[in-house]
Order: structure tokens, then sequence, then C-alpha cells
């Protein structure tokens, strides 16, 4: 008994470390700002919004994966869950990307101004 606590301890401690570090990343980034991320585009949109959705994904994977126990499941069954998280996520950042894309061409294109 004393084992399987000292294993669930651990497994604590390294999911704490591991989403915390991807976290301390993540702000650090933000408050920062590095020139060469924040100016450089790819696919319309800068690297480091893309390292915010990558490093978001993999953190939403890494919490499914521990907290969910899915670690433990059958290959089928876990990818049924990240499968679909991942293909509704890809989804949202899609529409989000096109439709921000537009109502800022319209903003910027249109003969008034709007006033916030």
């Amino acid at each position: 008994m004393a084992a399987h606590s000292e294993n669930s301890t651990k497994r604590i401690w390294n999911v704490f470390i591991i989403l915390s570090v991807l976290t301390i990343i993540e702000v650090v980034l933000g408050i920062y700002k590095p020139d060469s991320l924040y100016k450089t585009k790819f696919l319309y949109m800068n690297l480091l919004n893309w390292i915010f959705i990558i490093l978001t994904i993999w953190k939403a994977y890494y919490i499914m994966w521990a907290f969910m126990h899915l670690e433990g499941e059958k290959a089928s069954l876990r990818w049924t869950i990240v499968g679909t998280l991942a293909f509704l996520i890809a989804y949202l950042v899609f529409i989000l990307l096109v439709e921000g894309d537009y109502v800022h061409n319209v903003f910027r294109d249109q003969q008034y101004l709007w006033i916030f």
C-alpha cells in the first residue's frame, strides 16, 4: 500500500511540475513578446500565437492524459477522446481566425469610422 501511495505522490508532483513549466513558458512569452516570434508571420499569424496555441493544446492533452487516467485505457478509446478534442480545438481556432480576419478587414477598409 505504501508503494502505491509513493507512486501517486510522485505522479502528482510530476504532473504539477510539467503543467507549471508549460504555464511559466506561456506567461514569460506573453510578457516579453520576443520580436523574433512576434513579428514573424506563418500562415497569416505570428509565430508567438502559434506557440500559444500549441502549448495550450499540449497542456489540454496532458491534463486529459493525467487526470482522466487515459494512459491506462485502450488506444482506441484514447484516440476517440483525444481525436475529438483535437478536431474541435482545430475547428474553433480555424473559425476564430477566419472570422477575426474578416471583421478586421471590414473595420480597416470601410469608409465610416467606428468608435468603441
